[in-house]
């Protein structure tokens, strides 16, 4: 497949077979899209809904303007720290397996792009969003980068994939896999 999904999440996953399968490092370097929800206030290990809250923070004080100020931040090229959570190699093992064991693997930040980001819904403690960015941007980082540029805490409720370069969800074909 070109470019794992949270385990959370939804969407768009490009499967390739036989002699596509060379074209996968295309498709990984392709822009992608996602849609998703945030929840401010509180921080979860994961970044999302995978752990539980491990920390509440108040979010009284955000107004629209504050959330119009901060997500003009994330725009263009930034650096990004990614999750302790994810799926990169630190020393032949995923970090994620570091974490779930209780160890925290020494992640570097990384330069992303996001030409796109969003709000699509205001609705205290949740922000709905839309967003569009270069490969190894992780969702959940720019939840919890989000929540801390707001005085507060903030983690990832939803999120789904809907745009891989031009490959759209709703072009897809649903693929069920059954044991």
């Amino acid at each position: 497949h070109a470019g794992t999904l949270d385990p959370l999440a939804s969407g768009l996953l490009i499967i390739c077979v036989g002699r596509f399968t060379k074209q996968i490092d295309n498709y990984q370097a392709q822009e992608k899209e996602y849609t998703g929800t945030l929840r401010l206030g509180a921080t979860t290990p994961s970044f999302d809904l995978e752990k539980p809250i491990d920390a509440e923070f108040p979010y009284e004080h955000i107004t629209e303007e504050m959330v119009d100020e901060v997500r003009q931040r994330f725009l263009g090229d930034i650096e990004q720290v990614p999750p302790q959570f994810s799926a990169i190699r630190m020393g032949g093992r995923r970090a994620y397996e570091m974490a779930r064991e209780g160890e925290e693997a020494p992640i570097q930040p990384r330069q992303i792009s996001i030409p796109t980001f969003e709000i699509t819904r205001f609705e205290l403690p949740e922000l709905d969003f839309r967003i569009v960015c270069s490969k190894g941007t992780y969702i959940r980082s720019i939840a919890r980068d989000f929540g801390f540029e707001l005085d507060s805490g903030a983690y990832l409720t939803a999120l789904r994939r809907t745009r891989i370069g031009e490959f759209r969800v709703e072009n897809a074909i649903q693929l069920t896999i059954t044991s």
